[in-house]
């Protein structure tokens, strides 16, 4: 059972995620906050695997509670963010305040008790235009784009030869910030065979998020992913 702390400071958002999250058997809602301010006291009252929280609120925003969760240590539960906010600044904010995940309010339900899951394990969780501004910012950094470099796009086709054609299929639509689900319905298979083909292809690099592999897609192949 992944147990969850809801914070946002309209209550209809709150009522709106306890019913979604209410439809998953492995999932409970412990408690619920509104506003950043009331974190700590929660989450040392109620210990939840996983706060999902929102970045706009009245007195303490989302980004300066995941960093007082962060300074918390061994035992801090997992911050998933759930916002409106999709800009880079506010994305790298709160990834490096401790975020493990970063989704938008537009996600739909059954990819936010996904990114639920995968932040419970341990693992990050994006929503794909998160996962499209994180490439960008990696790829190129903040200022204007610059031509990747030759041998930065050699090694990167290098590693990704080991892939098979399928295996690079999906890594390259990944790249482009698509969901599985839509990875699924362009490649014309099941949502769970592109997880089979992305979990094989993070094996076969030793990578461990979706993320490091756009990263590594985009620099081999660049605007070609598009394509």
């Amino acid at each position: 059972m992944v147990t969850v702390l809801l914070v946002d400071d309209d209550p209809l958002v709150r009522s709106g995620l306890r019913l979604m999250l209410g439809s998953d058997p492995a999932i409970e809602v412990v408690g619920e906050v509104g506003d950043g301010a009331d974190v700590l006291a929660a989450v040392g009252r109620l210990a939840p695997d996983v706060v999902l929280m929102d970045v706009r609120m009245p007195q303490l925003d989302g980004v300066a509670a995941t960093a007082a969760l962060a300074r918390m240590g061994e035992g801090a539960p997992s911050v998933l963010m759930l916002t409106t906010f999709g800009a880079d600044a506010t994305v790298v904010s709160a990834l490096r305040a401790g975020a493990s995940g970063y989704l938008l309010k537009d996600t739909p339900p059954e990819q936010i008790l996904e990114a639920v899951r995968r932040v419970a394990a341990g693992e990050p969780a994006f929503s794909p235009a998160v996962t499209r501004s994180l490439v960008t910012l990696a790829t190129y950094g903040s200022g204007e784009r610059t031509p990747i470099e030759p041998t930065a796009r050699e090694r990167a086709r290098t590693r990704l030869a080991a892939l098979t054609e399928r295996e690079r299929d999906v890594a390259c639509a990944v790249s482009r910030g698509l969901s599985n689900a839509e990875i699924a319905r362009e490649m014309h298979l099941s949502a769970s065979s592109v997880k089979v083909h992305l979990s094989a292809a993070l094996a076969k690099l030793g990578l461990s998020n979706r993320v490091q592999v756009a990263i590594l897609a985009h620099t081999a192949f660049g605007e070609d992913t598009a394509d």
